[in-house]
């Protein structure tokens, strides 16, 4: 049997960033990290993953949970930094 952290060491997102999947699409982990995965393959599932750990926030920040959006707001550092979001090119 994996445990989450077997799934996590596979996946090419930090726990973090599965959990912010997984709160944003209100779904277990296992699924979540295998969302996430699946998003990291093309640059507009990236640009997703961006957009629902931004939402994250912004329903953390409206709901008054400044923790919450302090931790999301590393995670979303680490995001950056790992998986960038990508720019398009014409041509």
């Amino acid at each position: 049997m994996l445990s989450i952290q077997d799934i996590v060491d596979y996946c090419d997102l930090e726990r973090g960033e599965i959990e912010a999947i997984a709160e944003h699409e209100h779904v277990p982990m296992i699924i979540a990290a295998e969302l996430g995965q699946e998003l990291l393959a093309t640059p507009q599932g990236v640009c997703c993953v961006h957009a629902m750990i931004i939402e994250n926030m912004q329903h953390a920040l409206d709901c008054g949970e400044l923790q919450h959006v302090k931790d999301l707001s590393e995670t979303y550092q680490h995001l950056q930094r790992t998986h960038p979001i990508p720019t398009l090119m014409n041509g």
